[in-house]
């Protein structure tokens, strides 16, 4: 039996996508488990189809979680991100003496889910004092040493 997961705060799925499962599944791998921000900072700056895609589909499950009324979009994480097979394109080639060659393009079927992450400070604004406090006693420790 699975461990119980968090409750998933929503979700997005994506059909028929055409990019290969493997090349999606790349990317996908790149991205699974991180943090919103995070992820999508990946997927920018990825220089891959599949990349693209995974990036609208992550806007779409923000977007889904925001109607939905989660109360903080930063505390979201990519729990979840499967990259299945969908149906296969037949296209046909033409070759030399009349011949034909079979051309399969692959198509993906792609769902994304988000879950709040727990026991973890609702924005970062909280923890920027918390830095700004150490480099001012380092900054004291640094002048006491002068005198």
């Amino acid at each position: 039996m699975k461990n119980a997961l968090a409750p998933f705060a929503s979700n997005a799925k994506l059909s028929h996508a055409m990019v290969s499962p493997f090349r999606c599944r790349l990317v996908a791998d790149l991205v699974r488990g991180k943090s919103i921000e995070d992820a999508s900072r990946l997927l920018i700056l990825e220089n891959k189809k599949a990349a693209k895609i995974l990036y609208k589909l992550l806007k779409s499950a923000m977007s889904n979680a925001e109607q939905k009324g989660v109360a903080d979009l930063e505390r979201l994480y990519v729990s979840e991100l499967r990259v299945d097979e969908g149906p296969r394109i037949k296209r046909w080639m033409p070759r030399a003496q009349g011949k034909a060659d079979q051309r399969l393009t692959r198509t993906s079927h792609i769902s994304m889910k988000l879950a709040e992450k727990t026991g973890v400070k609702a924005s970062k604004s909280a923890a920027a004092p918390k830095k700004k406090t150490a480099a001012k006693s380092k900054s004291k420790k640094a002048s006491g040493g002068e005198e």
